[in-house]
């Protein structure tokens, strides 16, 4: 079986909407523990205005405070220009872009057309290329959105075409808002790895209506590698009425392990640092490995159905 990557975005993607200040050591603890569970990624942080996101106010900080590990690539999602300067500072190993594949969903997430946002990026790209950073687009809604319907494909691809012009090293295709199909996934999948060999190509999913996992497989199928996760299924969209968050990290490792693909990641390490994760935000997780334990694990007496 094929190796499969796995790229953690609990830290931001998961943190970000949280209503409670986490401090920053902690998120430093939690990273330095991830760092070892085998992912080839963390998306550390988001070098957005403390003013926009004040959880991840403290991202310089994070960043020179976490202990890097061989072999895992810090990321970092980066808005604009002033962002990209800031990251450099403390030096990232990647830029993750974002812009939202729908008009009216980059209206209201980024408060510009698409058009603005992509010579915007494009700035941040050339200062990318310049620095010798590596350059990773996410493109939001690139399945469908709650405000404009489902995404066509034809959008999605100009965009792809756009970025990968551009010279970027890898494109997220994101289901944002939870709204993609197995079957949707695995035509926009076959269909950009046909056009686009030599691009990195990650799929992003979120469980909004409970397809997360069924997607993610489909997405396997099709030949994709890389996935983002959120630890303890941690996130969601605002803009996704209901959303329940990113696809979970542990859950997504759990099946896969189980069908033979080889994650390389430590599971039980996993359930360990989503345990502290649901005291750390004093809350339930969504995650229902978290809740069940995984397959393996044995009872004393058979449960009553």
């Amino acid at each position: 079986m094929k190796r499969v990557f796995i790229q953690e975005v609990v830290t931001r993607d998961g943190f970000q909407a949280e209503p409670r200040f986490i401090p920053t050591e902690d998120k430093i603890r939690l990273i330095n523990r991830l760092s070892h569970a085998g992912y080839a990624k963390i998306e550390v942080t988001s070098f957005t205005s403390p003013k926009a996101i004040p959880m991840l106010a403290d991202a310089e900080a994070v960043m020179r405070g976490i202990d890097r590990v061989p072999g895992v690539e810090y990321t970092v999602l980066i808005p604009n220009l002033r962002g990209a300067e800031r990251a450099l500072a403390v030096g990232v190993d990647e830029f993750n872009l974002v812009m939202s594949v729908s008009e009216t969903h980059n209206q209201s997430n980024l408060r510009m057309s698409r058009a603005d946002s992509a010579k915007a990026l494009g700035e941040v790209i050339s200062l990318a290329h310049q620095s010798k950073v590596a350059v990773n687009i996410s493109l939001s809604t690139s399945f469908g959105c709650p405000m404009s319907g489902m995404t066509p494909t034809h959008e999605l691809m100009h965009w792809i075409d756009h970025f990968v012009d551009q010279g970027v090293r890898g494109i997220s295709i994101c289901d944002t808002t939870g709204m993609a199909n197995p079957r949707q996934v695995t035509e926009i999948c076959e269909q950009a790895q046909s056009k686009h060999p030599n691009t990195q190509w990650t799929l992003h999913f979120h469980n909004t209506r409970g397809m997360g996992l069924a997607n993610a497989l489909a997405a396997v199928q099709a030949g994709i590698v890389r996935f983002d996760s959120s630890l303890g299924g941690l996130g969601g969209c605002p803009y996704a009425p209901g959303a329940t968050g990113n696809i979970c990290t542990e859950e997504l490792v759990h099946m896969l392990d189980l069908m033979g693909f080889k994650t390389h990641m430590n599971l039980d390490l996993l359930l360990e640092c989503a345990a502290d994760l649901r005291t750390l935000v004093d809350r339930p997780l969504p995650s229902q490995v978290l809740l069940a334990g995984k397959v393996d694990r044995l009872y004393d007496k058979i449960c009553q159905s």
